[in-house]
Parts: structure tokens; sequence; C-alpha cells
């Protein structure tokens, strides 16, 4: 009798407990319901904006900046494509997904870029998703690079993103005059800083959905907005006019052991000026900052 007693408590015991826990499991459903239903419909459109922030990257198109010429069509200073390679030390791929040893990497740009292998280890080596492995590369270069990758069947966190690079072909003639760019393409000096509106144009860019690791998504749609390339202006400088000035001046200055000199040739009928030549001068195609 006793023993039947003991065994019903126990019974008892065990039934308040299923009890209590499936009450427990029903709270917390519940809870959980409120919860998943607050994210939804109360911080949904909130969190499905910072999302979408967080997964749109959108990348520069660089507008061409406009070409200066003299006044018979002789480039003076002018812009080309020249691409920057990076890559995602992370989520560098074959296309089975393996990975590729940074040792290959390594070696293999160096060897394109003529870079110290060391260094280029050491990049790779770093723990970020962006590293910068070579800038102002030429096109004959990159060609080669596409051409190991499809060799190599390296799919993915290898990028090539083309860029703007200033130039001036007869380096130091009319330097204090033309003046010279920064690494951003913009004027920093002379003609190039007060004719920047002109020049310059607009950037455009690509805004595409990236993974967490800011590769591209693929099969996904992509936004253009077209650069708007900047204008070309015409000088009244005359190349060979201005290069005869230069010349003499600055034999002259050497002559008298001067601190500098200016030379300014007009058009006497017109105005224009035909040279406007300063001495000492630089060469315009070291002077990017």
């Amino acid at each position: 009798m006793k023993k039947s007693k003991k065994i019903q408590k126990i019974n008892f015991r065990t039934q308040k407990a299923l009890t209590i826990f499936f009450i427990s499991m029903i709270i917390i459903f519940l809870l959980l319901i409120i919860r998943i239903g607050f994210l939804q419909f109360v911080e949904g459109s909130e969190l499905k904006s910072k999302a979408s922030a967080q997964q749109t990257t959108a990348r520069t198109i660089t507008a061409n900046r406009g070409t200066i010429f003299d006044c018979n069509g002789r480039v003076l200073a002018a812009s080309a494509n020249v691409d920057t390679v990076s890559v995602n030390p992370k989520s560098i791929l074959y296309a089975d997904d393996s990975e590729v040893p940074k040792e290959i990497l390594a070696s293999k740009f160096s060897e394109l870029f003529n870079l110290d292998y060391n260094e280029i280890l050491n990049k790779l080596n770093q723990d970020s998703t962006f590293v910068t492995i070579a800038t102002n590369v030429q096109n004959d270069t990159i060609t080669a690079l596409n051409a190991w990758l499809e060799e190599c069947e390296i799919t993915t966190g290898i990028n090539i993103d083309s860029t703007i690079n200033r130039y001036y072909p007869y380096e130091t003639l009319a330097s204090n005059l033309i003046g010279f760019t920064g690494s951003d393409t913009r004027g920093r000096w002379g003609l190039e800083y007060t004719l920047d509106d002109v020049l310059a144009g607009k950037d455009g860019k690509v805004i595409m959905l990236t993974d967490s690791v800011n590769s591209e998504i693929p099969n996904q749609e992509k936004t253009y907005i077209e650069a708007q390339d900047g204008s070309s202006v015409y000088l009244t400088i005359d190349v060979n006019i201005q290069s005869v000035c230069e010349k003499y001046l600055e034999q002259a200055v050497i002559d008298n052991v001067a601190d500098g000199g200016t030379v300014i040739a007009m058009n006497p009928s017109t105005g224009e000026i035909l040279a406007m030549a300063s001495y000492p001068n630089y060469d315009l195609n070291s002077q990017l900052t």
C-alpha cells in the first residue's frame, strides 16, 4: 500500500515537471514568434536597408581628363588608361574552390610587376580583405596576368581596376605654365589647376552586390552611371617658339649666374601669348603626388 502511494507521488511529480517543461517551451515559442514578428514588421524596413547598404558596393569609373594642346594641335598634356591590381588574400581560389598558395601568387606578381617577392608575400599574409599589389600597370602586363589567371583557373580574389594616368610628352616644356595633377588626376598647379573644372569631367560609378569578403556576387544586376569626360583645351602657346625661348633663357640665366628668369613672347597683332618660359623648370612627369 505504501509502495503504491510512493509510485503515485513520483508520477505526480513527473507529470508536474513535464507540465512545467511544456508550458516553458510554449512560452519560449511564443516569445520567439513575437520577436520574429517584431523584426519582420516593426524593424523589417530598417534592417533591410542596413543589409542592402552592407552588401552594395560602388566602384568609381574615372572620367577621362581633357587634353591640353598648343596652338598647332601638339599634345602638351594627356591622359592614358592604366590599371591597378588588388587582391582579397582570403578569397583567391581555383575553379574547384581550393585556395591558391600565397607563395605561388607572390612569385608570379613579383615576376609580372617587377616587385620584391618578400614584400608581396607579406602583403598577402595580412589580415585584410583588400590589398593593393601594383598601380599604373600597362596593358601588356594586364594581358599577361589575365592569361596566367585563365591558365591556372584562378576565378576569384584578384581585381583589376582601370584608372587614368596623366602624362606630359614634352616633359619640362612650359612646366611652370602647364602645371601638373595629383594621383587623383585633379589639378595641383598651373593651368591644370586653374582649368581643372573644364579639364576634369565628372566621374561615374558601377554599383554591385558583394558578399561578406567584398567579392562580387555573380549573376546579379549592376547599375552603371557613365562618366562624363572632361573638355580639351587649346592654348595660344606654340611649341616651337616655347622651345627656343626656354633654350636661350636657360643659357642666359647660367651665363649671368642668375637665380632664374622669365621670357614672354607675344603676337603684337593679336596679343596672343606664343611662349611663356620660366627657368628653372622641372619634369612634369615626376610630379605625381
